[in-house]
């Protein structure tokens, strides 16, 4: 891929669509655009409205597209879902070349190898992740191009999902006018931003806490192990909010933006704001307390769900500890609740790029290197997924989409000090 190359994710959200465009300066991305839009047919991260959510993907990309003056023709887009599975692969083909030399060829040919395997008639291969290639026994190699050898090997995970569920995606973007790039495994994505090599390394646990629905990611020896959907997030947060206040859910949703508190011990009392009361004229009295008390309750109800999928997947401990990332981690007190709970490392990832520093945007970005890495990786070729409109594009900050390889058709709680938690989360709740 040459340098300067633009690219272009799309993340299809409950609550937000989000579009970044962004420029790969070879190794490196520079974001040059960001385009938000609420997201209306969607509901637990599925598409419940193919319409409502075409015309949101349009907002979100004409707003991105204004930002740098070009048009988005193509977009990598990210899965999500319980209906997505991973299946371990291997594939094995002999060296081709006469000098025994393994080229581009060979790697397209132990690659389609190792996907050479019975898939149920309802579901569809998204990607094939290479964990390592062996060359005649040496394995552990990153990328065999250029070395000597007769027989190649290839280890690594096959991605499917289901094939409605795709379609219906694929359908929507197809339907806003734009393309597919590539598709790629959101979990993943998110991974190559929010975590560092020692912690996939080592063990880790990544919550990608949206909207509508938490994403639940195991990462061990460097690669994924794992992935659940939690569907509880952020929006039933502002529900419980909408009752508990009495007010609409527009108006909790900007309260829990603005005052929100998620830890009861940290929450300011002093801090007040008053509501209006739906069905009336009357505005009522409350405070960054009365917020957290709701707040806390449901937030540690979404960890308490997560941290047993986590158990589903065979893992009592997680030597890694936790990262959190996703819109709902915006709030106040997130990190400090869950480091209550897990008495565990926990941490927030925040993308480090300028314009796109909030946990809403580590997916969108993570699709972005994680498409390009992998692209290399596998040798695919993408063209370019914007039309130019103007010859100056340097005075936003954007990045490019990469493009798809295929194009598919279609309890009530006081500030009091709580009781410590015990240490072993996991032998507190299944043992």
């Amino acid at each position: 891929m040459d340098n300067g190359e633009i690219l272009v994710s799309l993340d299809i959200g409950t609550s937000k669509i989000k579009v970044i465009i962004g420029e790969i300066l070879g190794d490196s991305l520079n974001v040059i655009g960001v385009g938000t839009a609420k997201s209306l047919g969607m509901k637990k991260g599925a598409i419940v409205d193919i319409d409502e959510t075409v015309h949101s993907i349009r907002a979100a990309v004409e707003q991105a597209e204004r930002m740098v003056d070009i048009q988005i023709d193509q977009v990598l887009v990210g899965i999500n879902g319980n209906h997505v599975q991973l299946q371990a692969c291997h594939g094995v083909v002999a060296v081709s070349s006469d000098n025994k030399e393994i080229a581009e060829e060979d790697i397209h040919r132990v690659m389609d190898a190792a996907q050479v395997m019975s898939i149920p008639p309802e579901r569809e291969i998204v990607d094939v992740i290479p964990k390592q290639f062996i060359v005649d026994g040496l394995d552990e190699i990153r990328d065999p191009r250029g070395m000597i050898g007769v027989r190649l090997e290839m280890e690594g995970t096959i991605i499917t999902c289901s094939k409605t569920m795709l379609h219906n995606i694929l359908k929507c973007v197809e339907k806003a006018g734009l393309s597919i790039m590539d598709i790629c495994l959101q979990p993943l994505a998110t991974g190559e931003v929010a975590l560092s090599q020692d912690e996939k390394n080592l063990g880790v646990a990544l919550l990608d806490i949206g909207g509508g629905s938490t994403t639940v990611s195991v990462f061990e020896d460097d690669g994924l192990v794992g992935t659940r959907v939690v569907p509880l997030g952020g929006y039933n947060i502002s529900k419980d909010l909408s009752i508990g206040l009495r007010t609409t859910s527009e108006e909790a949703e900007d309260i829990k933006l603005e005052h929100g508190h998620a830890f009861i011990n940290d929450a300011n009392e002093e801090e007040a704001f008053e509501v209006n009361i739906i069905g009336s004229n009357q505005r009522q009295s409350y405070n960054q307390l009365d917020l957290a008390e709701i707040m806390e309750a449901r937030l540690e109800e979404i960890l308490i769900y997560s941290a047993r999928e986590i158990q589903k997947m065979g893992y009592d401990e997680i030597p890694g500890g936790l990262v959190l990332t996703g819109g709902s981690m915006s709030m106040p007190g997130a990190a400090d609740l869950a480091q209550d709970i897990f008495q565990s490392n926990v941490r927030i990832a925040i993308p480090d790029y300028i314009g796109v520093r909030e946990p809403q945007f580590t997916a969108g970005i993570g699709i972005l290197k994680f498409a390009y890495k992998n692209a290399k990786i596998q040798g695919k070729e993408f063209s370019n997924a914007v039309t130019s409109q103007q010859n100056n594009v340097s005075h936003v900050e954007k990045e490019k989409p990469i493009r798809s390889k295929k194009t598919h058709s279609p309890k009530q709680k006081t500030k009091e000090k709580k009781e410590p938690k015990l240490a072993n989360f996991f032998k507190y709740f299944f043992d």
